[in-house]
């Protein structure tokens, strides 16, 4: 029977890491924390659970992932952020593979929480996410944003496992707004270093794209106001970072 460390990063996520460490404090042998200096209480709330606690300042998303992942002692993982946690029917999943791993790594579904409502459409659900793996075969990948697993090597092995990881994402649409014009940012510099372009085409196609494809495409609509309001969003971080990305052009330039 392999023996399964689950790796979480954290940043005063007090809201939500209660219900992430009870869901993993019995299917796997270890959990590793690795906070980024907290100020509220999420520190208070991992101590009350058999955890390994780590301070580290942030990274960025893709080194504080794989910093993470060195600190712990088994090679089979199980990744998750502050605000996740695993649903019952993935736990289940979860424990099965602990006498039967066949694979590299294994995707599940994250199903995602928005102002009290799970969202079942446009581009947020099914979310798969490879959030089980072997660490000597995997990596985290990516620049600054969207990070991801990636393989060593190309002839690996994947498979799926049923249940969700349960996501609890903005809770108020004051914090969608917030995080979307954060998040709009670090994506403009990231293809700026990458060496992508804007220009007056993608800024007003790529957005009008991006909602056309999440509400109609992709159901969107059968999630109601808090659908449309998603799939309006989804344009709009769209719009911004292609935005940014043509004003870093420009200064660039000049």
């Amino acid at each position: 029977m392999i023996k399964l460390s689950a790796v979480i990063i954290t940043l005063n996520e007090e809201r939500n890491i209660k219900k992430c460490l009870e869901s993993l404090v019995d299917i796997v042998d270890e959990i590793v924390v690795v906070d980024s200096y907290s100020t509220d209480n999420t520190k208070a709330i991992c101590n009350k659970f058999k955890v390994t606690l780590i301070e580290q300042e942030f990274l960025g998303y893709v080194a504080q992932k794989n910093f993470a992942l060195k600190k712990a002692s088994h090679d089979h993982i199980v990744s998750l952020d502050g605000d996740e946690s695993l649903s019952e029917e993935l736990q289940k999943s979860i424990l099965n593979l602990k006498e039967n791993w066949t694979h590299d790594g294994y995707y599940c579904n994250r199903f995602n929480n928005f102002c009290g409502q799970w969202i079942k459409h446009s581009d947020w659900y099914p979310n798969r996410k490879l959030r089980v793996f072997d660490r000597r075969k995997a990596f985290w990948d990516g620049h600054k944003i969207h990070e991801h697993v990636s393989f060593h090597e190309n002839n690996t092995k994947v498979g799926d496992l049923k249940g969700d990881i349960l996501h609890m994402t903005y809770q108020s649409y004051s914090e969608f707004n917030k995080k979307t014009e954060y998040f709009s940012s670090i994506s403009a510099k990231a293809y700026f270093e990458e060496g992508k372009k804007s220009n007056f085409w993608k800024i007003v196609f790529n957005p009008t794209w991006a909602f056309f494809k999440a509400y109609f495409l992709r159901f969107g609509f059968l999630d109601g106001i808090n659908g449309f309001v998603i799939c309006a969003q989804t344009a709009n971080i769209t719009f911004l970072k292609y935005t940014k990305l043509y004003e870093l052009q420009k200064k660039n330039k000049d």
